[in-house]
């Protein structure tokens, strides 16, 4: 029974320290299938996301989607400590419980006894010290000592642990919240082709792209070594990480088919980080099989293409009339479409469109609805003062002619 209950100590201790080493400390995307964060996950998620899309209510659904990456963090450490504390406490009781316990006597049964073990080791891992229950071997001293020190430097990771997310979080979604005015909300690649439509607005289009390349090598470093940071959703129900990951895709795969210049070279470069940041991501979840056979909707159907076309058409591209760029454009879609529709059906994230919807309002519309009624309104105003100016010259030469 003891040499169990050691045993049992051991797999949990260890356990429990490769795993956080691995989530917290270890700067790289973690391998097993029998960690206990990936259990943790497979566990908790797959219920949670079977559950929330039964529920009618959108707000109210994805209220629920965002509560789970912040509570699963929660539960993690807290699942943690438990197994710590279990690890210890079938320590001492393969020590034989070397405790002076008043509430559990001498002849105490083994439950009792398991009882006070699990006792002295809660107390100990959080360092409280209550002092009521006394160790009478020198090893259970020392195995006090160093779970108290275990217990110190498990909340140092969580204090360290927590603040490194949410910085990352508050990075990823600073940008998010950027191409809001960009391409719209939630974010079209058509959009963001149209409002970079104007004069100079291809080197305006270059550098927002050579930021979000950027942005992709931070998600790649940041969500591989940490993949909770997958399931924080943004602060708007109709903004996502994924979702502008993707716009950013279909933008440069767009360019990448049918435009020449300096916004097709960088659009290979953001292109090129972004997708590989998309299947890495998949990988980390396991999702390599789902990817290979994800079928789902077309995003791109035949008619949508044409009112591509149609959106695009006063911006000189040479889409419609060349096959080879339609051609090209499903070519390109084919190499990271499939991995975005796996990650979307597995973290119930839903992927942008390529066109707007009709009637869809967002800020940038209102801006440029209000800019263009005050040109409008100044236009008039010019052309009145001109007339009235013109009028009042003509009376006063015709006065002047009269005197005369």
């Amino acid at each position: 029974m003891r040499w169990l209950a050691f045993v049992i100590g051991l797999v949990c201790f260890l356990g429990v320290a490769l795993d956080a080493f691995q989530t917290i400390i270890l700067p790289r995307r973690p391998t097993g299938r029998l960690r206990i964060t990936r259990l943790f996950y497979i566990l908790t998620w797959t219920p949670w996301s079977a559950v929330a899309p039964r529920i009618r209510n959108t707000k109210i659904r994805e209220q629920v989607y965002s509560v789970y990456g912040p509570m699963s963090l929660l539960l993690l450490l807290v699942l943690w400590a438990v197994l710590l504390i279990l690890a210890f406490g079938c320590f001492f009781f393969a020590m034989g419980s070397p405790f002076a316990d008043a509430l559990h006597g001498p002849g105490a049964g083994a439950a009792g006894r398991f009882a006070t073990d699990l006792y002295v080791s809660g107390t100990t891992i959080f360092t409280l010290g209550l002092g009521d229950v006394v160790p009478k071997a020198l090893a259970a001293r020392a195995l006090i000592i160093f779970e108290s020190g275990v217990g110190l430097g498990f909340v140092a990771l969580v204090i360290g642990y927590v603040p490194v997310l949410y910085q990352a979080f508050s990075r990823r979604e600073v940008s998010v919240a950027l191409l809001d005015a960009r391409a719209g909300s939630p974010p079209t690649a058509t959009e963001l082709l149209q409002r970079h439509g104007f004069e100079g607005g291809d080197v305006e289009l270059a550098a927002l792209l050579v930021e979000w390349e950027r942005w992709s090598a931070e998600i790649l470093e940041s969500h591989i070594s940490y993949p909770l940071l997958c399931f924080y959703r943004s602060q708007h129900d109709n903004q996502s990480w994924l979702s502008a990951l993707v716009a950013i895709l279909d933008s440069c795969a767009l360019l990448i088919a049918i435009v020449e210049g300096t916004p097709m070279r960088q659009a290979q470069l953001t292109f090129a980080m972004a997708r590989h940041a998309l299947v890495d991501l998949g990988h980390v979840f396991h999702l390599e099989k789902k990817s290979m056979y994800a079928g789902g909707e077309d995003r791109l159907p035949p008619q949508e293409f044409s009112r591509l076309c149609e959106a695009l058409g006063d911006m000189s591209l040479r889409m419609c009339g060349d096959p080879t760029s339609a051609r090209r454009l499903r070519t390109i879609r084919g190499l990271y479409e499939p991995h975005a529709r796996a990650l979307s059906d597995y973290l119930k994230m839903p992927l942008p469109l390529w066109i707007p919807k009709e009637g869809a309002k967002d800020q940038w519309r209102t801006i440029s609805g209000l800019r263009k009624q005050m040109a409008a309104e100044d236009a008039v105003s010019e052309h009145v003062s001109d007339h009235a100016t013109g009028a009042g010259h003509l009376e006063v030469e015709q006065h002047l002619e009269t005197k005369e």
